[in-house]
C-alpha cells in the first residue's frame, strides 16, 4: 500500500469504477453492486463503457470494459467525473483507467495478473505497483486469482471456471469498504445462477473470500458509511434506459386501450428494447423482427393503419434507412413512434460509444417539407415518461413522432419509482363520433388539425391511405398545386400546433441573469451538478433550461432565453442544437460548448466552462 486513501468514515457520494478484459465479467460486477446499493436505499447512477471492438486481444487496452457507478445520500445525476475507487483486473485496466482517478483515491489491483506476459501487453516496461509512477494513490495489492483458486479448490472445477469467478472477489472487498451486507448479492447470485448450482457455490464462496480479504488486512484505514438517500415514497428498482422506454410504451398501450407493436431491426444500441419486448407477451406486446431497417418500418406503419400503438427502434445509420417511410407516415398522418438510441457516427461510426450527431437528421432528414414532432430524454428513468409521452402525442395528435436516446441512456442505470398507471396522464385518441356518411379520411379537429384515427376495417369506415398527394378532407389522390401546398402547411401547422399541450419550459436556478446553460437530452445530469457545485460556491447568476422537446419548442421559449444577458449550448455534437436555435430565434446569440469524444460530458468540464463565460 502507499500515499494516504481519500476516503473517510462518512461520505455523501462516491465513485467506483470495475474494470478489467472483456471477458472478466466488469459489467455483471457493477450491476450487482448497483442493484445491492440501490436496495441500500442509496441515489445512484451508472455507465458502462464497453469495447469497440468484439473481440479485442485479450490483455490489451482495446479490450478493456469497464463500468463506473456513483452511489449517495443525497441526489446523484451521472455516475461521477473522477473516481474514488479503481477496481483493476490487469494492467490494460489500469492504463485505459487511471486518468479517471483522483489523487489519493484507491486502486484495487489483481495482483496476480502484473505478470511478465500482461505487462508488456499493456505496454509497460516495469510494473506500475511498485516502481513508484503510482505513489499518489492508495494501493492494494489483492492476490484475487490466486486467492479465487484457492476458494474453489475443491469443487471440481477447471482452471479456467475459477478465474472466471475472480470479478466476485473484487465485488466482496469493494463491498466490505463500503459496508454493505453480503446477503443481497447471495440472492442475486442464487437467482442468476438457479439451474447451476456449482456456479452459485462457487461465485459465492469467490465473494465471500474477497469480503474477508478486505477484513483481513483492513483495506482501507476505515471502512465508508453513506447514508441513505431521501427519496420519494414508493416502489424503486434500478432501470437502464432501453428496458424504461419499453416500459413507458407498454403503459403507453395500456393506458389507451391499443394493442403494442413493434416492428425492428436489430442495432447496436437499440436492441435491447427489442429484447425487453420481446419477453413481454404476457403483456400483449407484439414483436416483429424485420429483415431490414426499411421492412422494419414499413410493418410499423402497417400496424399503426388498423390501429394498433406502432413503435420501431432504431440508431443513426437505422434512421437513415427510414427516412422514406417516415414521410409516408407523416403525409398519410398515422401515429408512429420512432426510437434513435443515438451513437457515435458518421456511418458506422463508434458503435458502443455516445453522442447526439443525430438531431439534424431527426429534424431535417426526410424528403419534402416534412417536420415532425421530436422529444429527447434525460436520463435512464427519465426514459419511460419520455416514451410515454411520445406515444401519447403520437396517437393524439395522429403524428409520427421521433423519440431520441443514445448510448448513455440506454445502458446506463438509475433508480426508477414504479408509478400507479392512474398517475400517468390520460390518453384521448381522436375517433370521429358521427355516423359514417358524414366522415372523410382526412377529416380535422379544428384546434389541433388531427385527423381522426379511425381503422380501416370498421363499417363505413373502409378507407385507404398513400404516399401520393390527398386531396385536403377526402384524401383523394390529387396533383392540383395548391392543394399540395396547402396540405403542405397543414402538416407543419399541426406538429406546431402541439406545442399547445406542452408544459412551459422550466429553468433550474437563476431565473434571469447573466447566464442562462441550455442542454438537451443526455447532457441534463453533467450539466445540473456542475451548477449545482457553482451554486453551492455562492453563484446567483446563472440559470439552467434543459430542452426535452425539441420540435415544437414550449411556447415560452422565447421569453426564457431573453431574461439572459449571455446563452450558452453544451451539447455532445459539433453544434446541432445551437443551429437549430439560432434559426428559430435570430434574435439571440448562442455561444457553443461542443465535446464530440464518444463520451458524454464531465461535471468539471461544464462548471470550467460556466465559470469561463462568467468572466468573459
Amino acid at each position: 500500500m502507499s500515499s494516504k486513501s481519500i476516503l473517510t468514515p462518512e461520505m455523501q457520494k462516491v465513485v467506483i469504477r470495475f474494470s478489467g478484459d472483456s471477458g472478466d465479467g466488469m459489467q455483471l460486477t457493477g450491476d450487482m453492486f448497483s442493484q445491492s446499493s440501490g436496495q441500500a436505499g442509496f441515489d445512484l447512477t451508472t455507465t458502462p463503457d464497453f469495447p469497440a471492438e468484439i473481440r479485442a486481444p485479450q490483455g490489451s487496452v482495446g479490450g478493456v470494459s469497464s463500468f463506473q457507478i456513483q452511489i449517495g445520500g443525497t441526489e446523484i445525476y451521472t455516475p461521477g467525473d473522477q473516481v474514488d475507487v479503481l477496481v483493476v483486473m490487469n494492467p490494460a485496466a489500469l492504463k485505459a483507467n487511471i486518468g479517471y482517478l483522483k489523487p489519493g483515491g484507491t486502486i484495487i489491483a489483481d495482483a496476480d495478473s502484473f505478470n511478465p506476459r500482461n505487462l508488456k501487453k499493456a505496454d509497460y516496461e516495469e510494473n506500475p505497483l511498485d516502481d513508484g509512477t503510482l505513489e499518489e494513490y492508495y494501493i492494494i495489492r489483492a492476490p484475487a486469482t490466486s486467492l479465487t483458486k484457492e476458494a474453489l479448490k475443491d469443487l471440481g472445477l477447471d482452471t479456467a471456471a475459477q478465474v472466471r469467478s475472480k470479478n466476485m472477489f473484487a465485488l466482496g472487498m469493494v463491498t466490505f469498504i463500503f459496508s454493505q451486507p453480503l446477503s443481497r448479492l447471495v440472492k442475486f447470485i442464487e437467482k442468476k445462477f438457479a439451474k447451476k448450482p456449482a456456479l452459485i457455490e462457487a461465485n459465492v464462496r469467490a465473494l465471500e473470500a474477497g469480503f474477508n480479504f478486505g477484513y483481513s488486512i483492513e483495506a482501507t484505514s476505515t471502512t465508508v458509511h453513506i447514508p441513505p438517500a431521501k427519496l420519494p415514497q414508493g416502489t424503486y428498482r434500478n432501470i437502464d434506459g432501453n428496458t424504461a422506454i419499453a416500459w413507458g410504451f407498454l403503459a403507453a398501450a395500456e393506458r389507451a386501450g391499443r394493442k403494442l407493436s413493434l416492428c425492428s431491426y436489430p442495432i447496436t444500441p437499440a436492441s435491447e428494447i427489442l429484447h425487453e419486448l420481446s419477453a413481454r407477451n404476457d403483456m400483449g406486446a407484439i414483436v416483429f423482427q424485420a429483415e431490414d431497417e426499411i421492412a422494419a418500418v414499413c410493418a410499423a406503419i402497417g400496424a399503426s393503419f388498423v390501429g394498433n400503438l406502432s413503435i420501431t427502434t432504431t440508431s443513426g445509420p437505422g434512421l437513415s434507412l427510414k427516412s422514406e417511410a417516415m414521410g409516408l407516415a407523416l403525409i398519410s398522418e398515422i401515429p408512429l413512434v420512432i426510437v434513435d438510441v443515438q451513437r457515435a457516427g458518421p456511418s458506422t461510426g463508434l458503435p458502443t460509444k455516445t453522442e447526439q450527431s443525430d438531431l439534424n437528421q431527426a429534424l431535417y432528414g426526410r424528403h419534402g417539407d416534412a417536420p415532425l414532432v421530436v422529444l429527447a430524454a434525460s436520463s435512464p428513468d427519465d426514459c419511460f415518461h419520455l416514451a410515454y409521452q411520445a406515444a401519447k402525442i403520437a396517437m393524439e395528435h395522429m403524428t409520427p413522432v421521433i423519440l431520441l436516446s443514445d448510448t448513455y441512456l440506454a445502458s446506463g442505470t438509475s433508480p426508477w419509482r414504479i408509478p400507479d398507471l392512474t398517475e400517468l396522464p390520460p390518453i384521448t385518441v381522436p375517433k370521429f363520433e358521427g355516423p359514417p356518411d358524414q366522415w372523410e379520411s382526412f377529416m380535422r379537429d379544428e384546434e389541433y388539425l388531427n385527423r381522426y384515427w379511425m381503422h380501416p376495417g370498421d363499417a363505413g369506415f373502409e378507407h385507404r391511405i398513400g404516399g401520393l398527394e390527398k386531396k385536403e378532407g377526402s384524401g383523394n389522390l390529387t396533383y392540383d398545386p395548391l392543394n399540395h401546398e396547402r396540405m403542405t402547411q397543414l402538416r407543419a401547422e399541426k406538429v406546431q400546433r402541439v406545442a399547445g399541450k406542452l408544459p412551459d419550459q422550466q429553468v433550474y436556478g437563476a431565473d434571469s441573469g447573466e447566464l442562462l446553460i441550455v442542454g438537451w437530452g443526455s447532457t441534463h445530469g453533467s450539466i445540473h451538478t456542475a451548477l449545482d457545485e457553482l451554486m453551492q460556491d455562492g453563484e446567483k447568476g446563472v440559470g439552467f433550461a434543459h430542452f426535452n422537446y425539441i420540435n415544437p419548442l414550449p411556447s415560452n421559449t422565447a421569453e426564457v432565453f431573453s431574461r439572459f444577458k449571455k446563452i450558452l449550448v453544451c451539447e455532445l455534437n459539433n453544434g446541432q442544437f445551437a443551429g437549430y436555435l439560432r434559426t428559430r430565434f435570430p434574435q439571440f446569440t448562442f455561444g457553443q460548448y461542443n465535446k464530440i469524444q464518444g463520451q458524454p460530458f464531465f461535471a468539471s468540464e461544464i462548471k470550467a466552462q460556466i465559470i469561463n463565460a462568467l468572466t468573459e
